[in-house]
């Protein structure tokens, strides 16, 4: 597969290891940060994964002429995209940490342009690229379950169900290319967006008590099998779904330690 990974922020990241196993599996990455010092931090990351050197852009998906020059720089590379990888969320300090009641417009606007409307943006700008993949193609988001509230997530839970609501509406309208798009919520992992969010412990600490296979909040790779499975046409039957993969936690309605 051609897949374009946005989002690595740190080797700890959900987004590094759906790269390294992408490569370890044999296919084809390129990767993209904003430009400016994310840009520079991906650039010294990517060096740690098995099939460096790896193509890079940088992409700001609240910028449309970077999302059109980044697609047409993928477009110099293949002929196609088979799979795309949203891994993009930011809110401002003042958007999380227990601030929902007081967070001003600004800031919330913030946190849903880059973390939920950001979807659409990036799906339809590679959407040409993905129509041209010979066995369909698949958009793949991370996203935290935003069907409940959780301690101190606020508003980027808002923005996560933006994100999530999104994806039913863009695997409707982009499925007649054979573009599918599903989201997978992820257990918290303990990388630096986890720990951007004031108070994260709190949640991630206590998770595998109520994970009935157990929870390593240090491990990211057990994300990016399902990640890579929803960009493959073995998903192929597969669209407008939020995967799960906490250890069963979202199915749980009280701890299962001690029972």
């Amino acid at each position: 597969m051609k897949l374009l990974i946005t989002g690595i922020t740190t080797q700890s990241s959900i987004a590094f290891a759906v790269a390294e196993e992408a490569m370890k599996q044999g296919h084809e990455v390129i990767l993209s940060n904003p430009p400016g010092r994310q840009l520079s931090i991906l650039e010294r990351i990517a060096k740690r994964l098995p099939a460096e050197p790896v193509d890079i852009l940088g992409l700001d998906v609240t910028d449309p002429d970077q999302v059109t020059a980044a697609a047409k720089a993928v477009a110099g590379h293949w002929d196609h995209v088979d799979g795309l990888l949203h891994s993009i969320a930011y809110a401002p300090a003042e958007a999380l940490g227990g601030n929902f009641l007081e967070t001003d417009w600004e800031d919330v606007a913030t946190a849903v342009h880059v973390s939920g409307y950001s979807l659409k943006a990036l799906a339809v700008g590679f959407r040409d690229l993905m129509a041209e993949a010979p066995d369909g193609a698949g958009v793949v988001s991370l996203t935290f379950d935003a069907s409940r509230a959780w301690p101190v997530y606020d508003w980027m839970g808002s923005a996560k169900a933006v994100l999530e609501n999104s994806t039913k509406y863009l695997a409707r309208d982009l499925g007649p290319q054979n573009i599918r798009v599903n989201a997978l919520a992820a257990g918290p992992i303990k990388s630096l967006a986890g720990g951007s969010i004031p108070g994260f412990d709190r949640i991630a600490d206590r998770w595998g008590e109520s994970a009935p296979v157990g929870w390593d909040t240090s491990d990211a790779s057990v994300v990016a099998g399902p990640a890579l499975f929803l960009m493959s046409p073995a998903a192929r039957g597969i669209t407008a779904t939020t995967l799960h993969v906490d250890g069963g936690h979202h199915a749980m309605g009280a701890p299962v330690e001690g029972l």
